[in-house]
């Protein structure tokens, strides 16, 4: 069963390194959906097939990551405005450092006030136009529903403390079925206009249902919950006898799933389950002393700088397109040299930027601050962590200068 004791010293190395793994499967994804090969041809359709879940996984991962490492390291007497101050340094320098990049690089005349001012907030999510959502930086939609996560979670963590040991699993049960059934609650809005999809992942998918299923901050609250659960689940000494190797076998089969299902299923119904698992597995490894292959020196070194690998990597994917031209179909070898090219200018970013704007920032704004002892109970919200925005887990100011 392992540890019962709710408090932790031991980091989760392995979800550090996990959190790359979930970056570049995003940006396969995008390789994919970016017509970086001839469309038509046979390597685009089976890149298209292949990486159908890519992307849906690699962002369920992350908001999972998130609910998890904010309650496993959760600290007594935090206070709510202190908990907010360090999630938002975390998140915010990379964000106005990207956005900025792309208004110069692209988006400056295609993007109207508004919409800039929604993505400035993090607000671009709650609105179902894909022009806003989309907008600047795609992926920085994100960031709007952690901003939701990060608002509530000193609400919901004790509620969730309050949860019987006994119960975890029946509650984890309840949240995980609850996103089954978003597939279902989302027929009740408009089928059409549907996405003009490069390949066939999105066929038959609505604008409207997937923002619903994918984008609705609301929706993937969720996701962040469930890791929440998983993170006492473990915490509380219930872990079942899962290896994280056998986790990993369960996740990869989700995957495969999601090839198959109806894109409706795929974003996060098939997945989560497998996913809330590996999360849970990885640590329990890690707290346990067992450790996993992805808590090795280079995995770390990538899964720190994996927040801003993910919020650049969609820049460099449009500016490149735009330099060689969006009308030229590329062939196989040259489409490859392409992808080689963008993974490579992404990667010297991020770690420069997760040298240079984020670790200051943290260094700076994002300590943890002493605070007296509660009299009873304990805080509502949590030190940082490992999670979508990167940081190393662990009780009693442990490091902070790592990177949703």
């Amino acid at each position: 069963m392992g540890k019962t004791s709710e408090v932790r010293a031991r980091r989760l190395d392995s979800l550090t390194g996990m959190r790359f793994v979930a970056a570049g499967m995003v940006f396969l994804s995008h390789i994919a959906t970016g017509g970086t090969f001839a469309s038509g041809s046979e390597t685009a359709q089976a890149l298209h097939t292949v990486t159908k879940t890519a992307s849906t996984v690699g962002v369920s991962f992350f908001f999972l990551l998130s609910g998890f490492v904010l309650t496993w390291s959760a600290r007594p007497g935090d206070t709510y405005g202190g908990f907010l101050r360090r999630r938002l340094v975390k998140i915010y320098p990379n964000h106005l450092f990207t956005f900025c990049l792309a208004m110069v690089l692209f988006a400056a005349a295609a993007t109207p006030p508004g919409t800039a001012v929604l993505h400035l907030l993090l607000l671009q999510a709650w609105s179902s136009d894909p022009s806003v959502y989309l907008g600047v930086n795609g992926v920085s939609w994100s960031l709007s529903c952690e901003l939701l996560f990060y608002a509530l979670f000193p609400l919901l963590l004790p509620l969730v403390r309050r949860i019987r040991a006994a119960r975890l699993w029946w509650w984890a049960g309840g949240v995980a079925a609850a996103v089954m059934l978003l597939p279902v609650v989302a027929q009740l809005l408009p089928a059409t206009p549907a996405i003009p999809a490069t390949g066939a992942a999105l066929d038959g998918v609505s604008f409207d249902r997937l923002w619903f299923l994918y984008i609705f901050p609301l929706s993937r609250l969720l996701d962040f919950a469930l890791g929440m659960l998983m993170a006492r689940i473990v915490l509380s000494g219930r872990w079942i006898r899962l290896s994280a190797g056998r986790s990993a076998l369960l996740a990869l089969a989700g995957y495969v799933l999601g090839i198959f299902t109806p894109m409706v299923f795929t974003i996060d119904a098939v997945t989560v389950v497998p996913l809330a698992l590996l999360v849970a597995s990885l640590a329990h490894a890690d707290d346990a002393g067992s450790g996993t292959p992805m808590a090795n020196r280079p995995m770390l070194r990538l899964g720190e700088a994996s927040f801003a690998f993910y919020l650049v990597h969609g820049i460099v994917l449009t500016y490149l397109r735009e330099l060689i031209g969006h009308e030229r179909e590329l062939t196989p070898a040259q489409g490859v040299l392409f992808a080689l090219s963008a993974l490579a200018v992404s990667l010297v970013l991020a770690l420069a930027m997760h040298r240079w704007i984020e670790s200051p920032a943290v260094r700076r704004w994002g300590r943890v601050r002493p605070v007296p002892p509660p009299a009873s109970g304990g805080g509502p919200s949590g030190t940082p962590g490992s999670d979508a925005s990167g940081e190393q887990v662990g009780r009693g100011g442990g490091n902070t200068s790592a990177p949703v």
